[in-house]
């Protein structure tokens, strides 16, 4: 099984740009490449998803135990010829400072992935090497088999670098890549644009692995990747036996809006035998007739004109919830279902208006991180006091007197460091900032299709 993690040093150092360099470069040559990104972010996967052509898929080892990552990557990577693993900020950084909390260096064990480590090489020499010795030496179980330089200019200086860290660190250079903007890709307040908002991508891409393919030995890196394969004793069968729903069907909002998702949410949901039905609550006129609906996360603040423009749409979703049809929304679709929504430039706009409350955008991150939440009622996903797991990353608030459903709770090494409530449930409809992983707790699947039953 071939499989590589590429780590940094820390976040910012260019490892999404050299990981999705060698997933084209490695696309190009006509591999099937299944990506995978550590930890909860949703955009970068999507540029994954964009190069590949196959569905990224997250190793978050908050939501998801050992057992289950493995799992996920046995089942994705089966049909694969390389897994490429991109991991999250620096190569130890998780939560707290226990270094097989949330890490990619403990994703890296897991899964037995040789690690690719991404240092910034401006302005260092030889000092280089102590900075990677210092990577090696924390966690001597961490196979870095290997070291890319990003952001130096010139092969001489990229050649002290190399042999300092050859020399005192014993671990391969595999090569460098000079700073250019060309690659570089848009942001916004949560990151990174979305894959499904930038034209051009294409040519970016192959331009991309191009140059990757000057500085960077890509035939080294497959030769590193052939390590042992992975089994887990992890099963759905008997969950989707007991709880398989025939016959029904899942409306899934899915457009520039609304694309915060992961991959087996949905795929869990068909095996589960519903029928998905996506549609876009900026261009359909209403929502497809369902048994149940999921609204994900998302950018509803830059399209919330066009979300307002389409009352019928809104309307229809109105009906749904009078209906008692089961709705989940997470973050974004949580600013949806509220009365209305006020962007960063004050202006307004009126939203569907199951919850009475407004989202309002500020100028810096409200909540971010891991955290779960303990029922405080019975809602769709949750019975009282039932745990969900999941994390929070949002710079809006929602003003509202409706009461809260869950008690969310945030720790850090084994302490409590912040709690507050959260998430609004009415009749058949939950909205909650928390964006969750199904397999944390399959119990919220089997509440959910319950309610559709009844």
């Amino acid at each position: 099984m071939k499989k590589i993690l590429i780590a940094g040093t820390n976040s910012g150092v260019g490892k999404t740009t050299i990981s999705l360099g060698i997933m084209q470069a490695l696309t190009k040559r006509n591999m099937e490449v299944q990506p995978y990104k550590v930890g909860p972010d949703y955009i970068d996967p999507s540029y994954h998803t964009f190069i590949t052509n196959r569905n990224s898929r997250n190793l978050d080892s908050y939501m998801l135990d050992d057992e289950k990552i493995k799992y996920i990557v046995s089942k994705a990577s089966k049909d694969a010829d390389i897994s490429v693993i991109e991991g999250v900020m620096g190569l130890y950084d998780g939560i707290g400072i226990d270094l097989d909390n949330c890490t990619s260096s403990h994703t890296s064990k897991i899964l037995k992935a040789p690690v690719i480590l991404v240092i910034n090489g401006k302005a260092m020499a030889a000092s280089s090497a102590a900075m990677v010795l210092g990577y090696k030496q924390l966690d001597n179980d961490v196979n870095i088999k290997g070291v890319i330089v990003n952001n130096v200019k010139s092969k001489s200086h990229y050649e002290i670098i190399k042999k300092a860290i050859e020399e005192y660190c014993n671990i391969e250079v595999l090569g460098y890549f000079p700073p250019n903007n060309e690659f570089s890709l848009e942001s916004r307040h949560l990151g990174l644009i979305p894959s499904v908002e930038i034209d051009s991508l294409k040519i970016k891409f192959n331009n991309l692995a191009s140059e990757i393919e000057k500085y960077i030995d890509i035939d080294r890196i497959i030769e590193i990747s052939e390590t042992q394969e992975i089994e887990s004793n992890f099963k759905l069968d008997s969950f989707v036996k007991e709880n398989f729903s025939k016959g029904k069907s899942i409306a899934i909002a899915y457009d520039k809006a609304f694309n915060f998702y992961y991959r087996e949410n949905i795929e869990l949901l068909e095996k589960l035998g519903l029928e998905i039905k996506y549609f876009s609550p900026l261009k359909d006129s209403e929502i497809p007739e369902a048994d149940y609906i999921y609204i994900g996360g998302g950018f509803p603040e830059i399209f919330a004109k066009e979300i307002e423009d389409n009352k019928s749409m809104r309307d229809s979703i109105i009906k749904a919830h009078e209906k008692n049809i089961p709705i989940y929304a997470e973050c974004g679709g949580l600013m949806y279902l509220g009365d209305s929504l006020i962007d960063q430039q004050n202006n307004k706009y009126n939203m569907v208006g199951i919850f009475n409350g407004t989202s309002k955008m500020t100028s810096s991150l409200k909540r971010f991180g891991y955290c779960y939440g303990q029922a405080k009622q019975n809602t769709v996903l949750s019975k009282i006091d039932e745990i969900i797991k999941g994390h929070e990353f949002h710079h809006s608030i929602f003003e509202t007197n409706e009461p809260c459903a869950y008690t969310m709770i945030k720790t850090r090494d084994g302490e409590v460091v912040d709690e507050w409530d959260g998430g609004y449930s009415k009749g058949n409809t939950l909205a909650t900032y928390l964006h969750t992983h199904f397999y944390n707790n399959l119990t919220c699947i089997q509440n959910f299709l319950s309610k559709g039953n009844k």
